[in-house]
């Protein structure tokens, strides 16, 4: 017992200092690409944290642990936004772009009512996982057309400060160019993408290591399997996007912490389910509406719409939403709890 909460410790420290240089490496990244920062968190960024999702999930379809791949998504999802938002949040105000709350959460609960379409047969077969991937590849390419479009306006915006034709202003140029200034400014291009090869390689590792840690101890409970797929490991996995986005937060890099969590939300269905789908049909033992993962799915998107809700007249998550998410997360652990 005593070693494994030394690797629980240990794990925590690697996730938090990956976590650093993977937000140090983005935004630094962002502006010598001339990338916003939001559409880092959106890709780069949440692909990176939802890594050990991948990992995870990936792994226990092929050891036919499928409700672990499947509980390990949702849970992950759930936790992404009641307890990483809600914790950033409930630490400082997070401010997103208008885009996040117009297009990307929006698409975030379309993505996951596809997912519940394709769950209602309780099977996700390789065709429907190889119609979920290809929506990553799509959602990536879709990302990266948009930011080469904000780059074009913003840069006009600047040099034509008259034209108001589109709503530009010279400070809307001079925004986009100061929405890294925070953080410490890396020049070298090789040196931010070692940066984020590292901030990566830390938080996956950093995460794996607390997940193996975290089930042994859990394992000597006798929970089950669903349970330890939608609790422990949803959790763990969820630990590089609440070290990440608190981090992000805490440097006032407020795009990149809340485009963290709803790109990772989309990569963890997109990119996750798809790849488990494709190496290994995902049956529900029990059934999808009896097993009740139904009601996880609820839970899933009824937590989803609610930073949309309220973030709709000033694009902002203060604080009192931050403690009402991690209010919503501590009562469906305690649904966990009393029916796992």
């Amino acid at each position: 017992m005593l070693i494994h909460l030394i690797l629980l410790a240990g794990g925590f420290l690697l996730l938090y200092f990956g976590a650093e240089w993977l937000v140090k490496g983005s935004a630094n990244l962002a502006r010598s690409l001339g990338i916003t920062p939001v559409v880092i968190g959106l890709t780069v960024v949440a692909f990176g944290t939802s890594a050990p999702e991948f990992v995870v999930s990936v792994i226990s379809s092929i050891q036919d642990k499928s409700m672990i791949a499947v509980g390990n998504v949702v849970g992950s999802n759930i936790c992404n936004i009641a307890l990483v938002l809600g914790a950033a949040a409930a630490l400082m105000p997070i401010t997103a772009n208008r885009s996040v709350v117009r297009r990307d959460i929006p698409l975030m609960l379309v993505i996951s009512i596809y997912l519940l379409l394709l769950s209602l047969d309780s099977h996700i077969s390789r065709i429907e996982g190889i119609t979920l991937f290809t929506g990553v590849i799509l959602y990536t390419i879709f990302n990266y057309y948009i930011s080469l479009k904000e780059k074009r306006s913003s840069q006009a915006a600047y040099f034509q400060p008259n034209n108001n034709a589109g709503g530009g202003t010279p400070e809307a140029g001079k925004n986009f160019e100061a929405k890294v200034e925070e953080i410490e400014i890396i020049q070298s291009r090789p040196r931010q993408v070692v940066m984020i090869i590292a901030g990566i390689a830390g938080v996956v590792i950093g995460a794996d290591t607390m997940i193996d840690s975290a089930c042994v101890i859990m394992k000597q409970f006798g929970v089950g399997e669903k349970f330890i797929g939608l609790t422990v490991v949803a959790f763990g996995t969820s630990l590089p996007e609440l070290a990440t986005s608190v981090v992000a937060a805490m440097k006032k890099q407020m795009d990149i912490s809340i485009g963290n969590l709803v790109g990772s939300n989309v990569f963890n269905i997109l990119s996750v389910i798809g790849a488990a789908g494709i190496v290994r049909p995902i049956p529900v033992p029990g059934g999808f509406i009896e097993s009740g993962l139904i009601i996880d799915y609820g839970v899933m998107m009824g937590i989803c719409i609610l930073p949309w809700l309220m973030m709709r007249k000033d694009c902002t998550v203060k604080r009192w939403g931050g403690v009402l998410l991690l209010c919503c997360y501590a009562g469906y652990l305690a649904y966990l709890i009393k029916t796992g």
